[in-house]
C-alpha cells in the first residue's frame, strides 16, 4: 500500500531537487510542469504540479518515520550536505512520544520531519518543540 500526495509548487525544479534529497529517490516522471516520485520506503507516490500561483497557507506538516536514531542522524547529515536548513530535536517529547527528529522545509515552505519514536509518554509536550512552535511556521500537533 502507498499513500498518494499531490502538491502544487511555485518552482518545480527547486522542489524536485528538494524531494530528491528528502526521499533519496529520482522522479519516475519528470516533465516541465509535473514530476512524480514513487518510493517504497516510505510507501509514497508524490506528485508535484507546477503552479506559479501556489500558496501554502495550511499549517500542516508531513513526516517520515524511520527505525532508529541513527537513521535520523543519517538524514541530518544528508539534508545538511545538501545545504538545507534543518532544525534538530533529540530526545524531545511531542505528541505523547519521546522522539528524535530533524525538520526541514520544502521550497514552498511545507514542513517535513524525519523522526523516530523512542518511547511513548503520558504528556503531549510543550510549545518549545518545533512541531508546536508558531515561529517555525506551524500551529500543529501540540496546539490545543
Amino acid at each position: 500500500m502507498k499513500t498518494h500526495v499531490n502538491l502544487r509548487t511555485k518552482n518545480l525544479a527547486a522542489s524536485v531537487s528538494f524531494y530528491r534529497t528528502l526521499l533519496q529517490a529520482e522522479p519516475e516522471k519528470h516533465f516541465g510542469d509535473y514530476a512524480l516520485f514513487i518510493t517504497e520506503d516510505p510507501g509514497l507516490e508524490l506528485a508535484l504540479d507546477s503552479d506559479p500561483s501556489a500558496e501554502v497557507t495550511d499549517p500542516a506538516h508531513y513526516g517520515i518515520v524511520v527505525g532508529t536514531p541513527d537513521d535520523v542522524e543519517a538524514a541530518i547529515l544528508r539534508l545538511q550536505a545538501a545545504n538545507l536548513r534543518t532544525t534538530v530535536e533529540r530526545d524531545e517529547t511531542c505528541c505523547y512520544a519521546l522522539q528524535t527528529k530533524v525538520w526541514v522545509a520544502d521550497p514552498d515552505g511545507r514542513r517535513w520531519e524525519i523522526y523516530t519514536v523512542l518511547k511513548d509518554t503520558q504528556t503531549r509536550g510543550d510549545r518549545e518543540t518545533s512541531c508546536c512552535r508558531s515561529d517555525v511556521g506551524a500551529e500543529s500537533c501540540c496546539s490545543v
